[in-house]
């Protein structure tokens, strides 16, 4: 599988390190980037070619699927554009700014038969895949709650060190829609159909930017569960991103993509008693996953660029690929996360309740709901 990585700045050159763990199945064979400098230097770094045209890049019959590390807004063209040059597509987080973009993709997808996966990592981390199990299992009985939250410091000089950050036509968004995406995206992918929202969001610790760093909001899921999402870049020094799962008969807590507490009544057993904390007899959580199943970063690369969750999106995408299967990220499931957190912005604005749309995905309904 060749691949062309678009977009050189950090987020490309995870991506270029993920290819690499793959060789020979998987080789980065061509950098893009319209700063030719940062097409250069990622390229000689992999033993790559490299250009500065994307329509150069898609036109080549030696490019099987390309990886799309471009601000946010561009996602959607250049997605578009691979697909009908026949490439497979892995589009960054988010996979654009607005639904209607996203539902181009899909378009574009059904109609070339190439497969598109968006990056939603945190899915693969073994603490998330647990919680999952449980959850969509039975273990933690009926899921009454969740609670998305994502507590970091930008600075200033983040949101300025690039024109497009803080932009609504580029960044989409803010603290929830670039940072914040990951826990909410966990949050929908284990409470199900998201039906409605209410939000408020501010601009509170940043200056000159269109976006906000502050947003808390409430969402009720089709099953019945409520939950809370509060994301921030205004937490000095900054803190963890935490997603916590309740349920009738059972609870848990990934916290800085670990698994912090898990509990689940025994089968047969009653949940009559004392309350449940997290300290002490009653955390299951290292049993059910201990320290060594825990996340860590790849060997040989840089802890705070490219993890193992990393790795094993990219496998999936190669697998999907040559197993003719979706991915487990389809572009229906990104674009219901996408819609929950467009949904907020405009319940924002609005200072009103705003129904979640998740028809016409594909076909899908977001799994089961909680």
């Amino acid at each position: 599988m060749r691949m062309a990585v678009i977009g050189c700045g950090v987020i490309g050159r995870v991506h270029a390190a993920s290819i690499a763990a793959f060789a020979p199945r998987a080789e980065l064979a061509l950098a893009v980037d319209e700063i030719s400098d940062s097409a250069r230097e990622l390229a000689e770094l992999h033993g790559a070619e490299f250009t500065t045209s994307v329509p150069e890049a898609l036109k080549r019959d030696d490019i099987d699927a390309v990886a799309i590390c471009t601000p946010s807004g561009q996602h959607a063209d250049l997605a578009v554009s691979a697909l009908e040059a026949g490439k497979h597509v892995i589009v960054e987080k988010p996979l654009d700014v607005t639904v209607e973009a996203a539902q181009r993709v899909a378009a574009a997808e059904r109609r070339t038969g190439r497969t598109v996966t968006v990056v939603s990592q945190h899915r693969f981390d073994p603490a998330s895949k647990v919680v999952h199990e449980a959850v969509h299992s039975g273990r933690f009985g009926r899921i009454t709650s969740g609670v998305a939250g994502l507590s970091w410091w930008r600075s200033q000089s983040y949101y300025d060190s690039g024109n497009w950050r803080g932009t609504w036509a580029l960044d989409g968004g803010g603290a929830l829609m670039n940072q914040g995406i990951h826990t909410v995206d966990l949050l929908v992918w284990m409470l199900g159909e998201p039906v409605e929202v209410f939000a408020w969001a501010d601009c509170l610790a940043h200056s000159d930017i269109e976006v906000e760093d502050t947003t808390v909001a409430t969402i009720r899921f089709a099953g019945g569960a409520l939950g809370v999402i509060h994301g921030t870049t205004a937490a000095y020094p900054g803190l963890t991103a935490r997603l916590q799962v309740h349920g009738d008969r059972g609870s848990a807590v990934v916290d800085d993509d670990r698994l912090a507490y898990f509990h689940a009544a025994p089968d047969g057993a009653g949940t009559d008693g004392p309350a449940y904390g997290a300290k002490g007899d009653n955390n299951q959580a290292g049993q059910v996953l201990p320290d060594e199943q825990e996340p860590a970063p790849a060997a040989g690369a840089d802890p705070s660029a490219l993890s193992d969750a990393h790795i094993h999106q990219y496998r999936d995408f190669l697998d999907a690929i040559e197993e003719g299967r979706p991915p487990l990220v389809t572009v229906a499931e990104a674009t219901r996360t996408l819609a929950v957190i467009c949904a907020v912005y405009e319940s924002a604005r609005t200072g009103r309740p705003v129904p979640v749309d998740c028809r016409d995905l594909d076909g899908a309904s977001g799994g089961e709901p909680a």
